[in-house]
């Protein structure tokens, strides 16, 4: 398959116009927030229907990371920054390292601030771009394309799957030309965009919304949370200083100065620092 020849658009329900919003622009603002709110509601269950291709892949990034591997998100346009985006919010989230969930975006890291549309028009580069990365076997590599059929992203799928990494499909298009490239596909259907074509709204969040599954998911898998705590997080700024005050007042019971206390003698590592209460309270 050559995957630079790009797949018929007209026929991707991704690039459909929607009849309910055709006048859009003759609305009135307030009706035409309401008709776009209206158009969001569906992404929900669109991404709930997808529960059980969710987890099969929560499953292989957890398995992966648990056996040294690492997640990394591919993409272009706006599915690369979202790929970004998820990655880099791993690190002070989870307190994993940075290498261990990465973005890579057609384009390069300029492309995250300036559109670079063309970028996304190669396999070639897509295959160069994720063995650049260090990408090997035993890692996770999820490509994130809307309609399923961005040649950049299906070029890395297929240099995955050749160099023994785990391959996964995120788009909007169940019948897209990444399906066949991946050991799971997760393919939220969100029908037509209120702007035609426009696959940042209803793709764009529905996109987010699996990225967050994924990524929570694995963390949850690999004992970076206890019950729905964060427990891996740094004090690296006085919010988060806060936050590992709270949650290791929950887990060990005790008030703000003894939890702030204990986070100082144990430089700043929650886990440690509930153990370092409970012996403290055992041993007076």
């Amino acid at each position: 398959m050559n995957h630079n020849v790009r797949p018929d658009y007209q026929k991707l329900n991704t690039e459909a116009r929607n009849p309910r919003t055709l006048e859009i622009d003759k609305l009135p603002t307030l009706d035409m927030v309401r008709l776009m709110a209206e158009e969001n509601r569906v992404v929900e269950d669109a991404v709930a229907a997808q529960a059980v291709h969710i987890a099969k892949a929560i499953d292989l990034i957890a398995a992966a990371i648990q056996a040294g591997g690492h997640l990394v998100y591919v993409g272009a346009g706006t599915s690369g920054r979202l790929g970004v985006l998820d990655a880099s919010e791993c690190p002070p989230t989870f307190g994993v390292e940075y290498e261990l969930v990465r973005g890579i975006i057609a384009g390069g890291k300029d492309a995250m601030f300036r559109a670079s549309e063309g970028a996304e028009d190669s396999a070639e580069a897509g295959a160069a771009d994720l063995i650049a990365d260090g990408v090997c076997a035993g890692d996770v590599v999820v490509g994130l394309s809307a309609s399923g059929g961005a040649p950049y992203v299906l070029g890395a799928l297929q240099k995955a799957a050749e160099i023994g990494a785990v391959p996964i499909g995120v788009t909007c298009n169940p019948e897209s030309r990444m399906h066949p490239l991946c050991r799971v596909t997760i393919a939220p259907v969100v029908g037509a965009e209120v702007i035609t074509g426009s696959s940042r709204l209803k793709a764009g969040t529905a996109q987010k919304l699996v990225l967050n599954m994924l990524s929570t998911g694995a963390m949850i898998k690999t004992g970076k949370v206890m019950g729905n705590l964060m427990v891996n997080v740094r004090p690296t700024n006085q919010k988060l200083r806060l936050r590992c005050i709270r949650i290791i007042g929950e887990l060990a019971g005790c008030d703000a100065e003894t939890a702030e206390q204990a986070l100082d003698a144990c430089d700043g590592e929650i886990r440690e620092a509930v153990a370092y209460i409970q012996k403290n309270s055992q041993n007076p």
